[in-house]
């Protein structure tokens, strides 16, 4: 079994006995879907690329070209069910990560505050990449990515 599945089960197991203790509330994951601007390669990327991206620590795409990650509100569903699922930490968690990171000088993604505002995002930024719900329509310049693992 590779780390990030392990990481994952013990995730899981942890929010099921917090959520059975009656310390988490259960709450469906909101269904999400990757997407990128429409001119990146590939129709498929692993949870751990996606990490590596959200986190800041893959700066490129394999053509060199820069990537744009873009983020959702800390309120959103969406979010929380992207942070669990894709980075196997709370939305808390990332924020911690992040105010590390920003006294090294590293810069969060830009975060906006809906679904349509992240599709403007990937449509309008080459080499970007979000995440938004599974209805949210989607123009000829965003496309859906599927995740590979």
């Amino acid at each position: 079994m590779e780390v990030s599945d392990l990481r994952r089960v013990i995730h899981v197991l942890v929010l099921t006995g917090l959520s059975l203790a009656g310390l988490v509330p259960v709450q469906a994951a909101t269904p999400f879907r990757v997407i990128v601007h429409h001119e990146v390669k590939g129709e498929k990327i692993s949870r751990g690329t996606l990490t590596s991206i959200f986190l800041k620590q893959a700066p490129k795409w394999t053509d060199g070209s820069a990537i744009s990650p873009v983020d959702q509100s800390v309120r959103s569903d969406v979010r929380r069910s992207f942070s669990g699922d894709v980075l196997l930490q709370a939305v808390a968690e990332v924020q911690i990560y992040w105010q590390r990171r920003m006294s090294q000088g590293v810069v969060p993604p830009p975060v906006k505050a809906t679904d349509q505002d992240v599709v403007a995002f990937v449509a309008s930024t080459p080499g970007s990449i979000g995440y938004v719900s599974v209805v949210t329509p989607l123009p000829e310049s965003v496309k859906a990515i599927e995740l590979a693992d």
